[in-house]
């Protein structure tokens, strides 16, 4: 069996190994942009959660809404916009729920599924 020993450059080694950079001054400056150096940065926008609400939407399913304080309101989706939600109850009168008094959202049913005794 060979003994291998794993081997770290230490920092100024790597940094007497790296390229020097390109200067950003108008002489040596292309106009073909940026060279990215690092993986790109991720979108700012995934639309993750509009497929969320949309699917929760057409499905008409029975959600809890657990507000800030810790109150719970149960209905379903019926629209939503960028600040809001309409959460349309049977029983009682709709709501329109602000999103920032929104601590967190799951499909009514599933409390016990995820062992949650709160």
């Amino acid at each position: 069996m060979v003994n291998r020993r794993m081997y770290r450059p230490s920092f100024a080694d790597v940094k007497e190994q790296a390229p020097p950079r390109a200067s950003h001054n108008s002489s040596s400056h292309n106009n073909n942009g940026p060279v990215p150096s690092k993986k790109p940065a991720p979108p700012e926008v995934t639309h993750a959660e509009n497929f969320y609400w949309v699917k929760q939407m057409q499905g008409r399913t029975s959600m809890v809404v657990v507000l800030e304080t810790g109150e719970e309101l149960r209905g379903a989706v019926e629209w939503y916009d960028r600040d809001c939600i309409k959460l349309t109850r049977s029983g009682a009168p709709n709501l329109m729920v602000f999103k920032r008094f929104i601590k967190y959202v799951y499909k009514d049913g599933e409390e016990s599924a995820q062992g949650g005794d709160e």
